[in-house]
């Protein structure tokens, strides 16, 4: 049981505070609520009696924010290349409340997206993923909405340097130096 006040974890939603703690009478039948308080003056009402079953969780203390940190900062985990497979692998990870899970899921799908781009699905889901990663950090870590992105994107990108940095953009990198007409900068003096 929770009280007014902690600061939990609702999956697929991400971190808050519970605010309140009311009793409802919805479709005829009165249960008892956690109102909580999310991120972007959000209200949810999770029913008392189903909270631990839907994973309802404390949120992590600031030694384990530091571990879920240093996920951002490893290497990507094998995924499937099969788009239907690795959005659904990707949802059980978000939907487990497990925040390394949820971690993982940010990198991943940023090493993606910055090698060969992602689906509009993809896209929503990294976008979701990441703005739960960050309501916990920023409760674990005391910390602005503004910092823990800004820590997040960093550690992303740090790794994906020192991961990928080899096999990205070198076609890109060789076409914005050759023109494409096949002339060369002797050739136009």
């Amino acid at each position: 049981m929770f009280n007014v006040g902690d600061k939990i974890v609702y999956p697929m939603h991400g971190a808050g505070t519970i605010d309140a703690i009311e009793e409802k009478d919805i479709l005829g039948e009165k249960q008892s609520y956690y109102i909580l308080k999310m991120p972007g003056e959000v209200k949810v009402m999770v029913p008392i009696a189903k909270a631990e079953e839907v994973g309802v969780r404390n949120i992590i203390d600031r030694e384990s924010a530091e571990k879920v940190i240093g996920v951002l900062e490893q290497d990507e985990t094998e995924m499937d290349k099969n788009w239907n497979k690795r959005y659904r692998d990707n949802m059980e990870k978000m939907k487990s409340g497990n925040i390394y899970e949820v971690a993982d899921v940010v990198r991943n799908l940023s090493f993606k997206q910055k090698e060969k781009g992602l689906s509009t699905g993809e896209k929503k889901m990294l976008n979701n993923a990441k703005q739960i990663l960050v309501s916990e950090l920023v409760l674990a870590e005391h910390s602005t909405q503004a910092e823990v992105e800004k820590l997040i994107d960093n550690k992303i990108n740090t790794s994906f340097m020192t991961f990928r940095s080899e096999n990205v953009g070198q076609e890109s990198i060789v076409s914005k130096f050759i023109p494409f007409d096949g002339t060369t900068d002797s050739d136009n003096n």
